[in-house]
């Protein structure tokens, strides 16, 4: 397997001899530049905002900075294996595209897209309940393609049961609950612009097609959209739940169950105790708290506490090959992946989401081999130095 996904940029660059070019840059630090002059400014800050000051997500690449790849010469790296399996999930390689929602404010083929995007390189997609499509339709453009489904838990719990009882059915194999976004954070490119998609019906794709939640109208959202899209916002925002809810999800998902939004390791030992079968280490991107700590300096502690005993999966401010290493090396499984591939999307569609993850493989190949790491298991701590 020399240099499976290290050889795009090979093709690449055979590619250039004939005159055609990426359809987006492959640095991924450069994409939200580049979003930002192809989308309008309330698309792009939502994708590209954080809350309050920012102070999280410059934390979070800040993190990454100072921690330090020490290269070994001379391991035989030549061929690398990258693959695993994540929670049963077989992947070629520890990463999965973060959940994210309303992805048609940045493009027109919205979350069939990149599902398909990310079914053509083999990487589990995580459907958003904020989906602009309906679970349907993004299992179908899955096809045989890994997928997870995140869950903003809803208060009504007939609502959530029939959501996870579609996402079951729709062959999604393990269920992501978002902790940290009970609520929306105070964020201020959003209110700057007054703009929030879901009070105008973007991001309901979920709900708008779900039996037991049309059952609780007098009228279809069809007939009195204001009337749905009120009812739906109630039940996702303003209630925080409780460790003592947990069961209710084991009762309706047979599968695998992680908690995404962890940063603290007392939390952590909370979800072990609770019976969860993963983490995710993360602060939302930023988009939640201002001035919480990066995921990446909450990572070693937790896996200290509970590394042992569940499946610790991170993310927040991965943009690199090196940033994956990086938090690999720390003790995560695998690592989420979010805006990079949303930028992706906003360039070129289902081709630009691939063109960016294939980038995202190809970087994370060629680091390995050449810093001396020839297996995931290689990625150890002392792989490191904190600066």
């Amino acid at each position: 397997m020399t240099e499976r996904f290290g050889g795009y940029q090979n093709e690449i660059y055979l590619q250039g001899l004939g005159g055609t070019l990426p359809p987006c840059s492959t640095d991924a630090t450069k994409l939200e530049e580049s979003a930002r002059e192809i989308l309008e400014p309330g698309p792009f800050w939502y994708v590209a905002g954080s809350a309050g000051s920012g102070a999280t997500a410059r934390a979070n690449r800040e993190a990454f900075d100072r921690w330090r790849l020490v290269p070994r010469m001379l391991t035989g790296a030549t061929e690398r294996e990258l693959s695993t399996t994540v929670l049963g999930t077989p992947v070629p390689a520890p990463v999965l595209l973060a959940p994210v929602g309303v992805q048609s404010i940045v493009h027109e083929g919205a979350e069939p897209a990149a599902a398909r995007a990310a079914a053509s390189v083999g990487l589990p997609y995580v459907m958003s309940t904020a989906s602009s499509t309906s679970i349907e339709d993004v299992a179908e453009a899955s096809g045989d393609g890994p997928r997870w489904f995140q869950l903003y838990w809803q208060t009504d719990n007939e609502v959530c049961a029939s959501i996870l009882a579609r996402a079951k059915a729709a062959s999604f194999t393990t269920l992501v609950v978002t902790l940290d976004t009970w609520t929306l954070a105070w964020r201020p490119n959003d209110l700057d612009h007054a703009y929030l998609p879901f009070i105008k019906g973007v991001g309901l794709g979920v709900p708008l097609s779900d039996p037991v939640f049309r059952g609780l109208l007098e009228k279809t959202p069809e007939e009195d959209p204001p009337t749905a899209i009120l009812r739906w916002i109630s039940m996702i925002t303003g209630t925080d739940s409780t460790w003592d809810r947990l069961p209710f999800l084991r009762e309706h998902w047979d599968g695998p169950i992680v908690l995404k939004g962890i940063q603290h390791p007392d939390d952590a030992r909370r979800a072990v105790e609770a019976g969860m079968d993963g983490i995710v280490v993360s602060n939302h991107g930023g988009r939640q708290v201002d001035g919480a700590i990066a995921s990446l300096d909450a990572l070693p502690e937790i896996v200290a506490a509970v590394g042992d005993r569940l499946e610790i999966l991170f993310d927040s401010g991965i943009r690199t090959g090196a940033d994956i290493a990086k938090a690999l090396a720390l003790g995560a499984k695998a690592v989420l992946v979010g805006r990079p591939w949303v930028y992706g999307l906003a360039h070129a569609g289902e081709d630009g989401v691939r063109h960016v993850l294939r980038s995202l493989l190809a970087d994370l190949d060629l680091t390995m081999g050449l810093s001396g790491h020839r297996t995931l298991a290689d990625l150890t701590p002392t792989s490191l130095r904190h600066s």
